[in-house]
This record gives structure tokens, C-alpha cells and sequence, in this order.
């Protein structure tokens, strides 16, 4: 009971998060026109970090630095690798397929939870991972390209590298008792300084100060980054890993979305009947077993 009770605790959670990061993509494609992409992920994490950190001392929770190594790996690849790799490539490519090639991080999570906690995958975890995998090939169309070959390895490579920092924060919270507002803040501070370094040396387009800036800033910052982080964190604590990865699929489903009716990058039949198998995908992932069973048997019965 309890833990069907967690479950649906991190589907609620989870919710919020797709919401959060869906308008996020957005957001961020907006922005790449008015500052540089490591800027923009040196500023939404720095001023995350001061969000989060003056809600742990208002709350008077520990300030106290979690386990180094993996606090360190976390913000490496699950903050830093993740959001420059992708900010470049939305230089050069729609927020909607950006989005869909970073996250094929789910795919990648099941692979190195297999790997790194021994989680191996579940009947329906296979199911999920089928029926998503052939909604992102519809949606992606490779055949037909997926614009600059540069940029689509950019996205790739950022949905592995947040893979890897989700099966390393699944790792911390089964070997160290961390708080999730905790570990949110110290990642937000250590995404921001791994960042400076290149956002001081990459060229990078000079900045447009004004309203848009600002708004767009804030969003990003306070809810995609301190609000959004804090709920992923808590998500991965719930569940396993591969359900997390799997769950955090309706973010791009959302970004075609919203892409479609705010950016005007009209989705194409194949890519509505792909959107359909990533949802077919995500309900099988999140059904919860006892559903499952019942369903089996009313089909042997008919």
C-alpha cells in the first residue's frame, strides 16, 4: 500500500516537472536568440543555487555538503554536461527534435542502472521502452535527417550524459541518507561553477539586456531550475531509475506541443502517431502492476 502510495506520489510530482520543463524548452529557445547558451546555464544555475539555499536557511535544514564524489559526478553530467550540451544544440535546431534526442535519456538509463545498480528491466519496462523507442524514430524521422549533424549528436549526447547523473543520484540516495532540497542546492552551486569556465572561454553571442531577458531568466531560474530540479530529485528518490527516466518522456511530447502552437513548428502526421506511441509508452510504464495482471486476465478470457 505504501509504495503504491509512493508511486503515485512521484506520478504527481512528475506531473508538475513535465509542465515545468516543457515550457522550459521554450523558453530556452527564446532565449538562445537574446544571450549565450553557457551563460544562460551559468545564470539559471547560480541564481537556482541562491533560491534553494535561502530556502535551507530559512527552514533551517543542513547546509552540510552530501558525499563528494557523486555529488560532484551529479552535477558534471546530470547539470552541466546535460544542459551546455543541448543549449548548443538549440542553436542550431527546433526545441521540439532537440528536445526528443535528448531525451532519449531513458534508453540510456536502463543501460546504466543495468549496469551501475543492478536494475534489470521488467516485462513492461521492455513494452514501455519499445513503444517509446518507435514513437522517437517516428518523431525523429532520421531518414529524412535531423538537421545539422553536429547538433544532433549535441542532443545525444546530452540525454546520455543526463542519464548517467540519474542513475548516480539514484546510487546516492541507496548508499547516504540526503535531503532532496539539500543535494538540489549543492548541485545547482557546482552546475554553475563547472560551467563558468567555458562560458568565460567559448565565444559566445553578446547579451541582449531587457524585459524578455529577465522574464525568461526568472522562469528558467526559479522554476525550471530550483522548482523543477527539486521535483526530479524527489521523482528519482520514489521510483527506480528506469521508471524515472521512462516517466520523463511526457516532457518532449509536451515540447512538441507547445512548440507547435507557440513557435509555429507545426507537427507532421508521423510525428502526432509517434507522440501517440511515446504516450502508449508512458502509460505502460506507469500503470501499476496490479492493473497489468488484471488487464492479462481479461484478455486469456475473452
Amino acid at each position: 500500500m505504501k509504495e503504491n502510495q509512493a508511486d503515485r506520489g512521484a506520478l504527481f510530482l512528475m506531473g508538475i516537472t513535465v509542465v515545468l520543463w516543457g515550457f522550459s524548452w521554450i523558453v530556452m529557445k527564446h532565449l538562445s536568440a537574446l544571450i549565450g547558451p553557457f551563460d544562460l546555464v551559468v545564470g539559471r544555475y547560480g541564481l537556482a543555487f541562491l533560491v534553494l539555499f535561502s530556502i535551507l536557511v530559512a527552514t533551517r535544514k543542513s547546509l552540510r555538503f552530501p558525499p563528494f564524489w557523486l555529488t560532484v559526478g551529479i552535477a558534471v553530467f546530470q547539470t552541466t554536461a546535460f544542459q551546455c550540451l543541448c543549449q548548443m544544440a538549440l542553436t542550431s535546431g527546433g526545441a521540439g527534435h532537440v528536445a526528443l534526442l535528448a531525451y532519449t535519456m531513458p534508453f540510456w538509463v536502463v543501460v546504466f542502472a543495468w549496469l551501475l545498480l543492478k536494475e534489470r528491466p521488467a516485462r513492461r519496462h521492455i513494452l514501455a521502452l519499445v513503444l517509446a523507442a518507435l514513437g522517437l524514430i517516428a518523431v525523429i524521422a532520421p531518414w529524412k535527417g535531423v538537421g545539422s549533424v553536429q547538433g544532433s549528436l549535441l542532443a545525444l549526447g546530452g540525454g546520455m550524459s543526463w542519464a548517467l547523473g540519474v542513475v548516480l543520484t539514484k546510487k546516492m540516495f541507496i548508499s547516504h541518507r540526503v535531503e532532496v532540497l539539500n543535494l538540489s542546492s549543492w548541485q545547482m552551486l557546482l552546475g554553475a561553477l563547472f560551467a563558468l569556465p567555458v562560458a568565460l572561454v567559448w565565444p559566445q553571442r553578446s547579451i541582449v539586456w531587457g524585459p524578455d531577458l529577465f522574464w525568461g531568466m526568472a522562469y528558467m531560474a526559479i522554476l525550471a531550475s530550483a522548482l523543477g530540479w527539486w521535483l526530479w530529485l524527489s521523482v528519482v528518490r520514489k521510483v527506480s531509475a528506469t521508471i524515472a527516466g521512462m516517466s520523463s518522456l511526457g516532457v518532449p511530447v509536451l515540447t512538441i506541443i507547445l512548440a507547435w502552437l507557440l513557435l509555429g513548428e507545426r507537427p507532421t502526421l508521423l510525428e502526432a502517431w509517434g507522440v501517440m506511441f511515446i504516450m502508449a509508452g508512458l502509460v505502460a510504464i506507469n500503470l501499476p502492476p496490479e492493473a497489468l495482471r488484471r488487464l492479462r486476465r481479461r484478455n486469456l478470457r475473452t
